[in-house]
């Protein structure tokens, strides 16, 4: 892995934690004080749905940074063939890939009243897309030279526990662990790495309701508390550049007083 720049795909990047990330990976190795380098530089691929919300996370991450906006819906392999197309053909190479695009998908319906549209929205986007950006970053990652990257799968604390009325989005994100943990297992040989960030209540756009009130498990509405998303940005910068021979293969970041462990 080139030491100088290495080379991120992230998608949902046009907002919430997507955009986090890579103005965190654009922004890294400078030193606070000086503004010099000390580790290495990102260029950064901004894959997400609306090109305008892509240029306005690229107009974010001011002059200096090398971005590349690729308007993709990640539930088309169509579309993400043509973003890997594009990484290869700007940059060469891909040495990491952010799988972060997905969808809560409709809240407060019951369970046997969800319909099939939503279930298949949220399957096709949280679990379908990870997989088509996972098989073609692997695929990517395998044949370029030097060989290797590495994949984190942005999970859930879903993951472990879910909300009342949340199956599509629980079930997608236990999904999604046996994709990291069978792409951890597969990726050995060819130097790829595969690790998963489980998060509970950044504060983004997505989140606005919980600190109005979300229903708990008793059946009770309660405020619940949220962390910046740059907490979750930092964490994944960190696991990103971890030598290849080392891997955070899960790591759960979460407000600290949110209902999770315990009772609540």
């Amino acid at each position: 892995m080139n030491a100088a720049r290495r080379i991120a795909v992230v998608t949902g990047a046009g907002s919430g934690i997507g955009r986090s990330v890579a103005l965190e990976l654009t922004r890294s190795g400078q030193d606070t004080v000086t503004g010099s380098r000390v580790g290495p530089k990102w260029a950064v691929v901004l894959a997400g749905r609306r090109s305008e919300t892509l240029e306005e996370t690229a107009a974010l991450t001011g002059q200096d940074a090398d971005v590349l906006c690729v308007p993709t819906d990640v539930t088309d392999p169509e579309a993400v063939t043509a973003l890997f197309a594009a990484v290869r053909e700007h940059y060469g190479r891909a040495d990491l890939l952010f799988n972060n695009a997905g969808t809560f998908g409709p809240g407060g319906i019951p369970f046997e009243d969800l319909p099939y549209s939503a279930w298949r929205k949220v399957v096709d986007t949280n679990l379908t897309g990870a997989f088509l950006c996972a098989q073609a970053a692997f695929r990517q990652m395998k044949d370029q030279t030097p060989q290797g990257g590495r994949i984190i799968n942005n999970g859930s604390i879903s993951a472990h526990t879910p909300r009342p009325d949340s199956a599509p989005y629980t079930a997608t994100k236990h999904a999604l662990t046996g994709l990291t943990k069978s792409l951890s297992l597969d990726g050995r040989p060819y130097s790829i790495a595969c690790g998963q960030i489980d998060i509970g209540n950044a504060a983004t756009d997505m989140t606005q309701a919980m600190q109005a009130g979300v229903l708990q498990a008793n059946g009770e509405m309660a405020q619940e508390p949220v962390m910046d998303a740059g907490d979750v940005a930092r964490t994944v910068r960190h696991m990103a550049e971890l030598p290849l021979e080392a891997n955070v293969q899960f790591a759960t970041v979460l407000a600290t007083n949110m209902p999770f462990i315990g009772r609540g």
